[in-house]
């Protein structure tokens, strides 16, 4: 493996196409407190909405985290929902993208209803035929045009009309005449339809669908279904995604012969949310490929990168910096708990969503946590106990500055993140604060982007003492004042210290 800085500047020069089927996912939140007179049906009272990328969105969402330059064609209507599709690709890349909108089918929405949240309903509004035949050659002609600049090319298949076979066929083609890896994250039973490309990503499901319910519980199964699959389909390597069993690599070559496996052991501390997880290990695999990783090496990077979203308690979404950390040895066997730490209130909102979207009560509270004490860590399992999920908003170096003076605090932010991260009853640690004298120093603004379900503040506060308490209101969220423990403080300590 190419030691790590020679890594990241590859990743850096790195080019990725991707094209695939992306789509809208919208989160519509609320309350069901009665059941409609008109049937036996709950009335949901609607309180907020979330849009985020989905489909071949989440791989481009993961092409940018992990630091490549991406470039993403796919399909749009002419609506609204494309608007916003581009909106949120340019909150990621910060500028929009080549979409090809075609008037005569919708932008492809998944819209699910949350109450409490447990998901009602989800409805999908979309049109998976093909695309039309003159659309079709109008985005291949264009590939034509740019294929050249880039260094791998990304198949992502959602089967929502963009990749017809004859696409398909057409598109790998196009990449192996100019000698550019093909990733393919598949759909469907048939892989024959992505012949000669260079490898595909199916988890273990997948894999033994495709060759006729083939079975796949164990390391020498999987090898056998995976040198089957490149037999009958034509596709040269297969990086099969294995759950709790880790990642198993069966390759060929070009004489066709098959080379000795490699499986790799699973890289999760904790299994917390599987969603999206596969889009992750897809781009990981095409970024690590771009970076002149071999196979086995893309492979080894996309276990970890994979590990980390599932074991990040919700979010898919692992950038560079993440995967390379937990490259450590030490940390891929370590057992301890690392809660994710965010200076990016969005990010975490994207982490909280899916929390919530499991059903898990989500709780915030904040402070300095300067030097972690008794008081500190009772009052965080006192937290802990009145939620699912605790998150900590953690003052960043300047606001902390603001409130206790030039000498704070004595630790470092990140410092202080690491500390109270590795605490078991934390789940996720957000910076937040004032940059200047007069800035609101309060998590408002934090809790206004993630909308915990209970806000905690540990004091003698009324609830019309606090500001935050009026944003969390507006949402229906629960304010819950919490004792303190008397007689423990940061302050303390250093003035015994002193003395």
């Amino acid at each position: 493996m190419n030691d790590l800085n020679n890594l990241v500047k590859n990743i850096e020069k790195a080019s990725i196409l991707l094209v695939g089927d992306i789509m809208l996912d919208k989160f519509i939140y609320g309350a069901v407190n009665r059941i409609s007179p008109e049937g036996p049906i709950p009335v949901l009272t609607v309180n907020r909405e979330d849009h985020m990328l989905g489909g071949a969105g989440n791989v481009l969402a993961n092409l940018c985290a992990l630091g490549a330059k991406s470039h993403i064609i796919s399909t749009l209507g002419n609506d609204l929902d494309g608007q916003a599709i581009i909106e949120k690709i340019e909150e990621i890349q910060g500028s929009s993208q080549n979409f090809f909108h075609d008037a005569n089918r919708p932008t492809s929405v998944k819209t699910r209803y949350l109450a409490q949240n447990q998901q009602l309903l989800r409805v999908d509004h979309e049109k998976n035929h093909p695309i039309e035949q003159e659309l079709s050659e109008e985005i291949l002609s264009y590939i034509r045009t740019i294929i050249k600049k880039y260094d791998v090319l990304v198949l992502s298949d959602y089967g929502k009309g963009l990749l017809s076979n004859d696409f398909i066929a057409e598109i790998i083609e196009l990449a192996n005449q100019n000698d550019i890896p093909v990733v393919v994250d598949p759909k469907g039973t048939d892989f024959s339809i992505y012949k000669s490309a260079t490898l595909v990503t199916p988890n273990k499901k997948e894999l033994s669908e495709a060759t006729s319910n083939m079975s796949v519980a164990s390391d020498m199964e999987v090898t056998v279904a995976g040198q089957a699959l490149i037999k009958q389909s034509g596709i040269q390597n297969v990086i099969a995604t294995r759950s709790e069993d880790g990642m198993s690599v069966i390759c060929s070559d070009e004489a066709g012969n098959f080379l000795e496996p490699v499986h790799l052991p699973t890289r999760a501390l904790e299994v917390f949310d599987v969603s999206g997880a596969g889009d992750t290990v897809v781009a990981m695999i095409a970024v690590a490929l771009a970076a002149g990783c071999d196979y086995v090496e893309a492979a080894e990077l996309a276990n970890v990168a994979g590990g980390l979203a599932v074991a990040k308690v919700g979010t898919a979404i692992v950038p560079l910096d993440e995967v390379l950390a937990a490259k450590d040895e030490n940390a891929k066997t370590s057992k301890s708990h690392i809660a994710p730490i965010y200076n990016d209130s969005k990010r975490a909102a994207e982490q909280v969503r899916k929390w919530q979207e499991k059903g898990h009560k989500v709780g915030f509270t904040n402070g300095c946590f300067d030097i972690l004490h008794h008081g500190h860590v009772n009052y965080l399992n006192d937290a802990k106990s009145r939620c699912d999920k605790l998150i900590i908003a953690l003052n960043h170096d300047q606001s902390v500055r603001l409130l206790k003076g030039d000498s704070r605090p004595v630790n470092d932010e990140m410092a202080r993140a690491n500390v109270i991260g590795a605490l078991g009853t934390v789940d996720m640690v957000v910076f937040f604060g004032a940059q200047e004298q007069g800035q609101d120093n309060t998590p408002c603004g934090v809790i206004d982007v993630l909308k915990p379900d209970v806000f905690m503040k540990g004091g003698d506060y009324t609830i019309d003492q606090l500001p935050e308490a009026k944003i969390v209101q507006s949402y229906n969220g629960v304010v819950d004042i919490m004792p303190l423990y008397e007689g423990y403080s940061t302050t303390n300590i250093i003035e015994k210290a002193r003395a």
